[in-house]
């Protein structure tokens, strides 16, 4: 049995597939490309398949991660690679199939870009400049066991901020994986309490997930 690894593109409208409906997409993706996907034991027994991380609802990437299991030793990743995305619906595209090699729990940390857009973009950007060089950032965040006072500052890696025109370009790197997950909406949710302009948030894109040395995840 191959245990694979498949890092697959989310762009376009399948950006507003939720992570629920994506389970329910690639069930009929691996029924569609007649792939011999190992099946769970039991008395349901439907294909194995799980995803690394999941991503928020509009929110693009171009390293989602996907583990599933072939029975077939001999077949080429090359081939499983073109029949699943044979299938594949517009905006979603494997990228690459590997062998498995680092456990789930390798992933520490996700790498971000996306833009604020404003009509008084200068002013902005001296906002979320003044915003970056507080000593601590706290925003409220929804968790299992209900509302809690996080402060991102620790956490947060600013990779990128630059005037574009109209916008803000922004990339920053945040904890991710099964303990700590953070996603950039935080930091715009602090950006708004801390400056009274008005903009919009654009363009988010998952672009990296890797582990705690800063590998890429594979």
């Amino acid at each position: 049995m191959l245990r694979l690894r498949a890092t697959f593109e989310k762009s376009g409208r399948a950006k507003y597939i939720s992570h629920l409906d994506l389970n329910r997409c690639m069930l009929r993706i691996f029924r569609r490309s007649k792939l011999p996907v190992w099946y769970t034991e039991g008395f349901n027994p439907h294909p194995y398949y799980s995803f690394a991380l999941a991503l928020s609802l509009g929110f693009e990437s171009s390293c989602e991660i996907m583990d599933f299991n072939i029975t077939d030793d001999n077949m080429s990743l090359v081939e499983i690679r073109e029949r699943l995305n044979a299938v594949m619906p517009e905006g979603m595209r494997i990228l690459e199939v590997a062998i498995q090699q680092k456990k789930i729990t390798a992933i520490a940390k996700a790498e971000y870009e996306f833009s604020l857009i404003s009509e008084e973009v200068t002013e902005l950007f001296k906002s979320v400049k003044k915003l970056m060089e507080q000593h601590e950032i706290f925003i409220e965040k929804k968790t299992k066991k209900g509302i809690k006072t996080v402060d991102l500052k620790p956490d947060m890696e600013i990779l990128r901020c630059e005037l574009n025109g109209g916008a803000v370009d922004m990339a920053m790197r945040l904890p991710a994986g099964t303990q700590t997950n953070y996603n950039p909406m935080l930091f715009v949710e602090a950006l708004k309490k801390n400056c009274s302009l008005h903009f919009e948030t654009a363009n988010i894109r998952r672009t990296k997930i890797l582990c705690g040395n800063n590998e890429n995840f594979s």
